[in-house]
């Protein structure tokens, strides 16, 4: 009897492996689920960030002002008429360099 037990037991168990461990098995599934999760993360974010790019590119494609926008904040450009004034506050001025034996 108790080998017939010991058989029972090891045939469940050969039947129970493919179904946890084998290659299409229940720790394989839930790995694919995991990656299926974090690329659908992924993807969210890529399309947030592609739609802000077409946006932007249809906004140059359609008018002079995002184009005169960036060449004022990113280049610094002005127009022929215009008079450039910067200024500085006097709350973020840098505090003076001490020099060593002084």
């Amino acid at each position: 009897m108790k080998v017939l037990g010991a058989v029972l037991v090891a045939l469940i168990v050969l039947i129970q492996y493919p179904l946890w461990l084998g290659k299409g098995g229940w720790l394989r599934a839930w790995q694919i689920d995991n990656d299926l999760q974090s690329q659908k993360v992924s993807n969210r974010k890529l399309e947030a960030r592609n739609a802000a790019l077409a946006a932007e590119v249809r906004d140059l494609k359609q008018g002079t002002e995002a184009i005169e926008e960036r060449a004022r904040y990113e280049l610094g450009m002005t127009r022929p008429d215009e008079l450039f004034f910067q200024y500085q506050d006097s709350a973020r001025e840098l505090p003076e360099k001490r020099v060593e034996g002084q």
